[in-house]
């Protein structure tokens, strides 16, 4: 017995007893190995590439220190226009996914019955299992200004071009708004709204004065999805934008010939990302989700 309980393994078990934190190091170790290597490591290769350069004759990576491409980027009236024009994508899908997730995830939550809200749910979500490209695709031919469905079947068709980009963007990434509002809506406690309603407070009032607060931090979730989602796309506008063109797509037609600028493009996406997750940060809502 005695050999048995001074084995390695008990001695190792009875440490892991005595110490919480090796315990939970222990658990967050691979799955933060995994998180460092897939994601941190390369966005750090990411960073640290937008400060190298390119040999204008030969073609081959300068590995030293310069923020020329950096200055292009910000000093180039082209380079700000399509980050200006991103920007623009970005938050008129978040906006126009929101004013259409807030009704339909309202009648999911609160309106439908409990039988039909997991049918409801199945529908939302079915639209994400199919292909990327083929739902785009699928929106190219109807925007098609040739012999498209808008076109054959309405006369007339916004052809390809900004619309066509946000009303695409917004149907791949509307579901991701929905989800997180739905949620949201659904936690929120019937007492109160009959409350306000025993107060005397309208449909209306209930809605915007104790409804929408309570739901915003999920409001937020779901902007965050559609707002970084509609940042880095560039195969919606390749397809269905025309002559339009985002920062992806710069990032796409510059890599193989310029890798430190292609870099530098794609971490200006991540800058635009970090400095609107600390504006959402500075409401609070992030503390409640």
């Amino acid at each position: 017995m005695s050999s048995v309980a001074s084995s390695p393994v008990r001695r190792w078990q009875g440490y892991l007893h005595r110490h919480g934190g090796m315990r939970i190091a222990g658990l967050l170790a691979l799955p933060m190995s995994w998180l460092v290597l897939l994601y941190i490591l390369p966005l750090a290769m990411l960073f640290v590439t937008a400060f190298w350069t390119t040999d204008s004759f030969t073609g081959e990576l300068v590995r030293a220190f310069t923020t020329e491409n950096f200055q292009r980027l910000f000093t180039d009236p082209a380079y700000i226009t399509v980050a200006l024009r991103t920007l623009g994508v970005a938050v008129a899908v978040t906006l126009v996914c929101l004013v259409l997730a807030v009704p339909i995830s309202l009648f999911m939550a609160r309106v439908a019955s409990p039988r039909w809200q997991p049918l409801l749910i199945a529908l939302m979500l079915t639209p994400l299992w199919a292909s990327y490209l083929v739902k785009v695709y699928a929106w190219r031919v109807i925007f098609s200004p040739e012999g498209g469905v808008l076109e054959s079947t309405f006369g007339f068709s916004p052809g390809f071009g900004w619309v066509a980009v946000v009303v695409v963007l917004t149907y791949l990434w509307l579901p991701y708004m929905i989800l997180p509002v739905y949620v949201g809506m659904q936690n929120v406690p019937q007492s109160l709204l009959d409350a306000s309603a025993d107060l005397g407070a309208s449909s209306a009032k209930t809605f915007r004065r104790v409804l929408l607060p309570m739901v915003f931090p999920s409001l937020v979730a779901g902007s965050i999805f559609t707002f970084s989602l509609s940042l880095g796309d560039y195969i919606t506008v390749q397809l269905v934008g025309g002559k339009a063109q985002m920062l992806g797509n710069v990032v796409y037609q510059s890599f193989s010939t310029d890798l430190p600028f292609a870099a530098a493009v794609a971490s200006m996406t991540v800058i635009i990302m970090i400095g609107y997750l600390t504006a959402v940060r500075r409401t609070g809502a992030l503390d409640n989700l």
